[in-house]
């Protein structure tokens, strides 16, 4: 915008002096109002193709600009593509252990599981946050996962990956079997994030959990809730399920 506007300034000038009315040319011999004339169009002719090229190379900036968002854009939908592929592997390794059956997450591994992998103290946002996602993805540290999601909601209250964060570490409790404090993380992304994309997922686990403590009318609720606000989900479809074996 600040260039156009240099270029009109540079331009405008030249244009209004090229279009000046021929009868203010002079009062000289025919010879000389022609060479006046011919001035006149040089300069107005000169004054149209420098306003061409600017254009020209603005629309080249343009479209130089595009191709940039262009190209930004579809890097933004590959980093949300894996976070999604990020969550479906951890509701994956993690899904709702069935009713009556014990948690099946073995949270005792072995030192060397961790493959000699040291973390720094001293993480941002996004480190803290992908450090506690790695330690259930590629560690598999259930247990070592659970205060590092804690750390990360104490140390980053206002970030946008809180609701995530309670949500998955009510995942990884509910695996422990902590079912009182996998409903405390679940029942926070509900009642404080009413547009986190988990909320959905979490009503269905504290339904689940209801479920799992033999809270079968508290649990049938919570399902009943999830197909009336959250209608043709993949949440809803499993709270049908979940309510069709109540």
């Amino acid at each position: 915008m600040q260039k156009l506007c240099l270029v009109l300034a540079f331009v405008i000038p030249g244009v209004v002096f090229a279009q000046a009315p021929v009868s203010k040319l002079g009062s000289g011999s025919v010879e000389e109002r022609l060479e006046q004339l011919e001035r006149v169009m040089d300069a107005r002719n000169a004054a149209q193709m420098a306003l061409l090229d600017q254009m020209a190379s603005l629309q080249d900036e343009v479209a130089d600009l595009r191709g940039k968002t262009e190209e930004h854009a579809y890097q933004l939908e590959q980093i949300l593509q894996r976070q999604r592929e990020i969550y479906q592997e951890i509701d994956r390794r993690l899904a709702a252990t069935p009713v009556n059956a014990e948690p099946s997450v073995n949270t005792s591994q072995p030192e060397a599981a961790t493959g000699g992998v040291e973390y720094s103290s001293n993480l941002g946002e996004n480190d803290a946050y992908d450090k506690a996602i790695r330690l259930v993805m590629e560690d598999r540290r259930y247990d070592a996962a659970i205060p590092e999601f804690r750390a990360f909601i104490q140390q980053f209250p206002n970030s946008t990956y809180v609701p995530n964060a309670h949500y998955w570490l009510g995942q990884l409790l509910y695996a422990e079997g902590q079912f009182d404090e996998a409903k405390q993380e679940f029942t926070a992304v509900v009642e404080r994030f009413p547009d986190s994309n988990k909320r959905g997922d979490s009503i269905l686990k504290l339904g689940i959990v209801a479920q799992q403590q033999g809270e079968n009318q508290l649990a049938r609720s919570y399902f009943e809730k999830v197909i009336s606000e959250y209608p043709n989900s993949t949440p809803a479809g499993l709270a049908e399920k979940r309510l069709a074996n109540l």
